[in-house]
C-alpha cells in the first residue's frame, strides 16, 4: 500500500493587536449604525412590557393560590 501524505494544519494567522484609540474608533462607527427607538417607541414598548407583567403577575397569583388551596384540602383528608 502507498502511503499518502498527510496534509499539515494550517496553522491560524496571527491577529494583530487592536490599539485602546482604534478600539474606541471601532465602537463609535458600530454605535453610529444602530437603529435607535424613538421616544414614543420606548414609551409605547415600556407600557406593553408593565402591562404584560401586571397580567402575568395576576396570573401566577391564581395559579399559585389555586395549588396551595389544593394542597391545603389534601392535607385535610390525611
Amino acid at each position: 500500500m502507498a502511503k499518502t501524505p498527510v496534509a499539515k494544519p494550517a496553522e491560524p494567522a496571527k491577529k494583530r493587536k487592536t490599539s485602546p484609540g482604534e478600539f474606541i474608533r471601532q465602537v463609535r462607527a458600530e454605535g453610529s449604525k444602530v437603529v435607535w427607538p424613538t421616544w414614543g417607541e420606548t414609551v409605547q414598548t415600556s407600557i406593553f412590557v408593565g402591562i404584560m407583567m401586571l397580567i402575568l403577575s395576576l396570573f401566577f397569583l391564581g395559579i399559585d393560590s389555586a395549588f396551595g388551596a389544593i394542597m391545603r384540602w389534601l392535607l385535610t383528608l390525611a
